[in-house]
């Protein structure tokens, strides 16, 4: 994996949490808790995806904007689920 396709994981993850949060209101953890889940979630997922992927061809420069489409993708799902998960277990502690 090259920096470049991490710093878009990294982008994209923070967009996706926020645009999760912005659709799911009773999910949402502010703008900063949804950039930093979003931030940590498309890091994880976005690596998992490259990996699974063969992501070793993008950095030999074979696979193009293919590549970065799938760090775009991978970042942005990544962002959205990990906030997801993070705002349902907020939502239940916060019951208890």
């Amino acid at each position: 994996m090259d920096i470049t396709g991490l710093i878009i994981q990294l982008i994209s993850g923070a967009v996706g949490g926020n645009a999760a949060g912005a659709l799911l209101k009773n999910f949402s953890l502010g703008t900063t808790g949804n950039s930093i889940a979003g931030v940590v979630g498309g890091g994880i997922d976005g690596s998992i995806l490259s990996a699974l992927l063969g992501g070793g061809a993008t950095a030999a420069g074979a696979a193009g904007a293919g590549g970065v489409l799938s760090d775009i993708a991978g970042g942005g799902i990544g962002g959205a689920i990990l906030m997801i998960i993070v705002g349902i277990i907020k939502g239940i502690a916060a019951k208890k």
